[in-house]
């Protein structure tokens, strides 16, 4: 029937679209899906399989790409639809119980690029599951547009081309930043709740468990039980989630304990902030030209801070290694990996606002470093992104060429057919 031809034809470049999307946000960070592996692990007692949340997640997206590459293009029809039906019978089982129990915050579907709740992602995968049930059904139908080889081969070339993406921007930093702290953010702004927000507050309901006589039974806060009953538990549940602003945990403290937070957002000098959830695991390589940068720092009156996520008793084995003379701030691990996909990572804020970041493997060098870092650091950071950015145009103009080339080898073929 034309109708469900034309029905099975949107089905696949919806999907195939929603599947490019999904997969390319992650590709770019392929950090950020590690980190939320690692939560999924934990939150199933899976602790051990952290070593491997890496290269899930590099796989897991990758697949996702080349999945709605084929769907999109009509690559190996048969293949993807069996391939995309699996994706989403798992994954919409999955959030179904994310939903219900609640063990990770989000599932990180769309990276950080578009945060939703687990109720709705659980909704989205059911939709998205109806237009990939039309695509499985109508598998057979669709019409290869190549010889199987060559429809391999293009598989193979975006399968590459993902696969490169994704181990350049785990050796630098995102191409794409979908991030609270990137680059031309205030970290101050970022931490204001507006004026037209201040009453949209989480609402939570709580209920009190007690024991009496070994029976357990619950309590609301408005009806508490006599002294004869023994408290064993509190349950909050979640209501109504309320507003909260881009950033909502940043905070620093000194190694007395102070939060030192205000101090650094009010300063208007410039300041380097060396960035490293954790000391321990922080690569050593680059630190001859980190104390380098600090030196400089130093002789120019610019700020140099290091906010880790390590306790303070991590810090003296680490300053025996690297000879660092810089002062440590604890902050949240969590803040500290979100800041910057790079352990460590050097960042330039002032007046708190953000100017530029480094991957420890693309750092500034010391003897480069002027007084005006405005215009001369923050000058090789914009060619750098511009350059970045000629790079991305490079790839899609080629994913262009790609697709108008298959598409003519399908007219002319379609064209012989006829003759």
């Amino acid at each position: 029937m034309k109708v469900m031809r034309i029905i099975s034809i949107i089905s696949r470049i919806f999907v195939g679209i929603v599947f490019i999307f999904s997969g390319f946000v992650k590709i770019v960070d392929p950090l950020g899906s590690t980190y939320k592996f690692i939560d999924y692990f934990n939150a199933f007692h899976l602790g051990f399989l952290e070593v491997t949340a890496l290269p899930f997640a590099i796989l897991m997206s990758l697949a996702e790409f080349v999945i709605g590459i084929s769907l999109l293009i009509g690559l190996r029809m048969r293949q993807a639809a069996w391939a995309v039906l699996v994706f989403m019978v798992f994954f919409t089982i999955l959030t179904f119980f994310l939903a219900l129990y609640n063990p990770v915050s989000d599932c990180g579907c769309f990276g950080d690029a578009w945060i939703l709740t687990n109720w709705e992602t659980f909704y989205k995968n059911l939709i998205i599951s109806s237009f990939v049930a039309v695509i499985f059904l109508y598998r057979k139908k669709y019409k290869a547009l190549l010889s199987g080889r060559v429809e391999w081969l293009v598989v193979g070339i975006f399968s590459v081309f993902g696969l490169w993406i994704s181990i350049y921007c785990y050796n630098h930093l995102p191409i794409i930043d979908f991030r609270p702290y990137k680059v031309g953010t205030n970290i101050a702004e970022g931490m204001t709740v507006p004026e037209s927000e201040k009453n949209n507050v989480d609402v939570y309901e709580t209920t009190l468990i007690y024991k009496k006589n070994g029976e357990l039974k619950e309590f609301p806060l408005q009806n508490l039980p006599d002294s004869t009953w023994q408290w064993v538990e509190t349950k909050n549940k979640l209501l109504k989630e309320g507003y909260h602003p881009p950033i909502h945990n940043f905070s620093l403290s000194n190694q007395e304990g102070s939060d030192v937070t205000d101090i650094y957002l009010e300063d208007s000098n410039y300041t380097f902030l060396l960035v490293s959830y954790k000391l321990e695991t922080a690569d050593k390589s680059r630190m001859n030209d980190i104390n380098a940068i600090y030196n400089w720092c130093l002789a120019n009156n610019v700020n140099f801070m290091c906010l880790t996520g390590s306790s303070f008793s991590k810090v003296e084995p680490y300053v025996k290694e690297t000879k660092a003379q810089y002062n440590f701030y604890n902050v949240d691990e969590i803040t500290l990996k979100t800041m910057i996909r790079s352990n460590p990572g050097l960042i330039l804020t002032k007046n708190s606002t953000v100017l530029a970041m480094w991957h420890y493997n693309d750092l500034p060098n010391a003897s480069e470093l002027k007084k005006d870092l405005l215009k001369n650091v923050t000058t090789k950071y914009r060619e750098k992104i511009e350059n970045m950015y000629l790079y991305n145009l490079i790839l899609v103009f080629l994913l262009i060429s790609t697709l108008v080339g298959i598409f003519t080898i399908f007219i002319r073929n379609r064209n012989r057919n006829c003759d």
